[in-house]
C-alpha cells in the first residue's frame, strides 16, 4: 500500500485478490492485509505470501500466482 506500489496499480490489484479469495473459498483461510513499504519500490508492486516476498505484481500475472501459492496449482 505504500506510495510506489499504489501508484503502479495497486488498488485495482488488491480487488483482484479479494475476488479471488471469495471465488475460492479462501476468505477464511488466508487474511490479507495492506502492508506500507516493503522496502523494494523498484521491484514493485509487492506482495508477500508466508515469508516470501513476490516482486512486479501485474494484473497479468497474479492470478497465476495466486493459484501456484494459494492452491498450489502450476498455471502455465
Amino acid at each position: 500500500m505504500g506510495s510506489s506500489c499504489f501508484s503502479r496499480g495497486n488498488k485495482k490489484l488488491v480487488k483482484v485478490i479479494q475476488d479471488y479469495l471469495k471465488e475460492h473459498k479462501l476468505e477464511d483461510e488466508v487474511i490479507l492485509k495492506g502492508t506500507h513499504c516493503m522496502g523494494h519500490c523498484d521491484k514493485g508492486p509487492v506482495m508477500q505470501i508466508d515469508e516470501e516476498k513476490i516482486f512486479h505484481i501485474t494484473d497479468t500475472n497474479l492470478i497465476d500466482i495466486l493459484s501456484n501459492k494459494l492452491l498450489n496449482e502450476d498455471v502455465k
